[in-house]
Parts: structure tokens; sequence; C-alpha cells
């Protein structure tokens, strides 16, 4: 086995520490991370949680309620579908409930949580194209997790900028295309 950053599990080589920031928010991030994603060499919810002052990740397919009932916080899932509303400034603070794993894993949180799935869904309106180039996005609006926080942080924290929790996964995806070569990279993921 490769040694790595604990920090940031990358390989050690590779490491993206010196590119994370630390960002302040009024809004609190909450990401409930699908044990499949723990470990996957592109895991972008660690990052946007490693680059943020107030966030925290669990890992887990089932969570206890009161990892969303915090005072002070209105929790929210940012998840597309039924029922959710764009997000907007303003209000209270916000405890941002991210679920972070592939579009399929992400949804059987929701269902695996009742309690979860109940609480007020929000979605990104009109969500930017994903610079993820590496994994397939099953639709338009389709965000790397780290990419969705930007968004929704830049949404609810108005004026203030995000932008520098990409630094790290931008990075991560041009390393990633740089080791398989770009003949590899045009072939299996260049969209046409």
């Amino acid at each position: 086995m490769r040694p790595r950053c604990e920090r940031c599990r990358r390989p050690a080589g590779h490491c993206l520490c010196g590119l994370i920031p630390q960002l302040a928010s009024r809004t609190r991030v909450l990401v409930l991370q699908h044990p499949s994603e723990a470990d996957h060499a592109l895991n972008t919810g660690r990052l946007a949680v490693l680059g943020l002052a107030n966030a925290a990740l669990q890992v887990g397919e089932q969570f206890e309620p009161a990892l969303w009932q915090q005072a002070g916080y209105s929790p929210c899932v940012l998840f597309p579908g039924e029922g959710a509303l764009p997000l907007a400034a303003g209000g209270p603070p916000r405890l941002l409930i991210v679920p972070d794993g592939t579009w399929r894993k992400a949804r059987k949180l929701l269902h695996l949580n009742p309690a979860l799935a109940a609480l007020p869904r929000v979605s990104l309106g009109e969500a930017g194209a994903s610079n993820y180039r590496l994994r397939k996005a099953p639709g338009p609006g389709a965000l790397a997790t780290i990419e969705a926080v930007t968004q929704a942080l830049e949404t609810l924290e108005a004026p203030a900028s995000y932008q520098a929790l990409l630094r790290p996964f931008e990075a991560l995806i041009e390393g990633q295309i740089n080791a398989m070569g770009a003949a590899t990279y045009a072939r299996n993921h260049q969209r046409q």
C-alpha cells in the first residue's frame, strides 16, 4: 500500500492539502457520505469539508436525527427532486445537509433515513455545468459534491465567494487526466 496523506487521503506524492482553503461560513455544512465513497480516489465531499471551518463529515448508511438537530440552525437537505425549493439567501442560519455518493447511493441514504428525507429539501435551481470530467453525469445540472456545496454557499452567503473551495478539486481532476494520458482521456471521457 502506498503512503498517503491522512488529511486529504490522497497518495503522499499527490497531496492536495496545500490547495485546501479554510473558509468561514454562517451556514453549517454536514456531508453524509455513503461508505463506498469514503476511500474513493475522487472523494470531493471530504475536500469540501476540509475547506470549510463550519463543516462536518459523517460516513455511514444510517444516521441519528440528532446530527441535524443543532441549536441555532435550520436544517435542509441539498438534493433535487419533487418538492425541492431553490436555495435563496436570507433567513436563519442553515444546516445544509449534503448526501454524498453516486446519485443512486445518495438516493439510498435518503431512503434509509426517513427522518432525513422528511426535512425540507432544497436545490441549486439553475446549476451550471460540472467540471467533473472524469465521471459521467446522469443529467444536466448534476454536480460533484464539492461543486454543489460551493454553489450553495455562494447563494446562501452572497456576496462572499467560495470559489477557493474548487482549487483542490480542479487540481485533482487535472492530475487524474495527466496520469491517464491525453489519448486515454480523449477516448474515454472527453465530451463530444
